[in-house]
């Protein structure tokens, strides 16, 4: 296991809903263990506890925005790695304003080295971009902010 390996699972550990993780291959054992007593504030945002004040404020202005009922949130079928293109020289397969067919690709989720191709649920204007590319996601987790447009 190589540095950038171990840097990945730390950051997958640090943003799992999990307190502890065992990691044992080829002989590489591995413990980890969150830390449980943080303060009230911090266990309500467990994202947040981790990341400076001026990220803070950000990841919190987007669970606003992903938790608004007026809009739907599109949410990560499955946990894997997020990405906004297919490559890193290609540009996104959307960007916020942009607007989206039903069955269009929006993102792929890499997940046990498959590519994994996100559709659009819905047509619609898309608001928001709530994960950054190359970040870890989860099952569940929000992805867009889609504001539906009746055609």
């Amino acid at each position: 296991m190589d540095t950038s390996e171990l840097r990945d699972l730390i950051k997958m550990f640090e943003q799992a809903a999990i307190t502890e993780l065992e990691y044992d291959v080829e002989g590489v054992k591995i413990r980890l263990k969150k830390d449980m007593s943080q303060t009230p504030a911090a266990d309500a945002n467990p994202k947040a506890a981790s990341q400076p004040a001026s990220e803070k404020a950000s990841v919190e202005e987007q669970e606003r925005s992903a938790e608004s009922p007026e809009l739907p949130v599109i949410e990560s079928p499955m946990v894997g790695v997020f990405y906004r293109s297919s490559a890193p020289d290609v540009p996104p397969f959307v960007e916020p304003s942009d607007y989206v067919a039903e069955g269009q690709t929006i993102c792929i989720i890499e997940a046990m080295k498959i590519m994994n191709e996100i559709p659009a649920p819905m047509s619609g204007k898309l608001v928001q971009t709530l994960v950054g590319n190359g970040e870890p996601v989860e099952f569940g987790q929000p992805l867009f902010v889609l504001e539906p447009v009746q055609v």
